[in-house]
């Protein structure tokens, strides 16, 4: 359950005034596509630079590299023009090919329609700029692409775009994906609030994890929802549930809330870590790039799990 502070006039230190974007409405996921698709493709082409994909040896077309010939091996592997230019025989290396599924998914379910005056964006859009952001990175390197549950994997250069189209087409936002597509040897990313129950999370990380695939989890908050900076009276609103909560001095629930946010938290960083799945924390106040930066190091293979790590 997500809360979101309605703010009365009553409390002390915040109003409807001086916090404007706890209350306001959102744009629609389709009315604000456009300008998150020009987002991520910024924040793409920011970190493009060093994303390398899964290049290795290996069975292919395009060439990769010259390396020395090792004893043993058939001549027939040795190229003569490359080792006719000085003493050494070479062996020319082709880049093998292992375009693989990658699942994205990113939670659009109404509790991350939220933003506070601390977020410099809505944790739902900051999710739609991820995953398209992750999109057009991995359509760089012939990665296959799909929402599961939403459309099959396919692979195109277009693919954020592709995945925008898909995104206005969906039906009732969901904050966790559908599992029956999800094979051995793929990679689901999600990117979420993660302020569901914690079973619930749990069972989903399960059912993935049992397929054989590798799971990426980026738990996605706004800074509020940590640092809980509110006095006096307050009321609570379940955007999900509709429940409505008020406290006379929400100051004297800061230190409780706190502990129990960061045992959420904890909990889930322990079932990714058992699961062997990577886990980072992003707050929307942070650059964007910095989630796309460890998702790169865990989908090329350079890092160890981040079970207990995060931004």
């Amino acid at each position: 359950m997500a809360l979101t502070p309605n703010v009365t006039s009553q409390s002390k230190h915040i109003d409807q005034e001086t916090w404007p974007n706890v209350i306001g409405e959102a744009r629609s996921v389709a009315d604000a596509l456009p300008d998150l698709l020009v987002e991520a493709s910024h924040v793409a082409s920011s970190v493009t630079a060093g994303w390398h994909g899964r290049r290795r040896a290996g069975p292919g077309e395009s060439f990769w590299q010259f390396r020395p010939f090792n004893m043993g091996e058939p001549a027939k592997r040795i190229d003569w023009r490359r080792s006719a230019r000085d003493d050494h025989l070479y062996v020319r290396e082709r880049e093998w090919e292992a375009a693989h599924t990658v699942w994205l998914w990113a939670d659009l379910s109404p509790s991350m329609v939220f933003q506070s005056r601390l977020g410099n964006a809505a944790k739902r859009d900051r999710a739609i700029v991820l995953m398209l952001a992750l999109a057009d990175m991995l359509a760089y390197t012939g990665e296959r692409i799909g929402l599961p549950g939403v459309t099959r994997p396919f692979s195109d250069r277009k693919a954020a775009e592709r995945i925008a189209d898909a995104l206005t087409h969906m039906a009732k936002p969901r904050a966790l994906p559908d599992t029956a597509a999800v094979q051995r040897f793929s990679d689901v990313v999600l990117i979420s609030d993660l302020l569901d129950p914690i079973d619930e999370i749990a069972n989903w990380i399960a059912r993935v994890a049992g397929t054989g695939a590798k799971g990426h989890v980026i738990q996605v908050l706004d800074p509020i929802e940590e640092t809980f900076p509110f006095d006096g009276r307050v009321e609570f609103h379940d955007p999900e549930r509709g429940t409505r909560l008020t406290t006379g001095r929400a100051e004297s629930w800061r230190e409780a809330y706190q502990r129990r946010m960061e045992r959420h938290r904890a909990e889930i960083r322990d079932i990714c870590r058992r699961a062997g799945w990577t886990y980072s924390l992003h707050h929307t106040d942070r650059s964007p790039a910095e989630p796309l930066l460890v998702l790169h190091s865990a989908l090329s293979g350079t890092a160890e799990t981040l079970g207990t790590g995060g931004i």
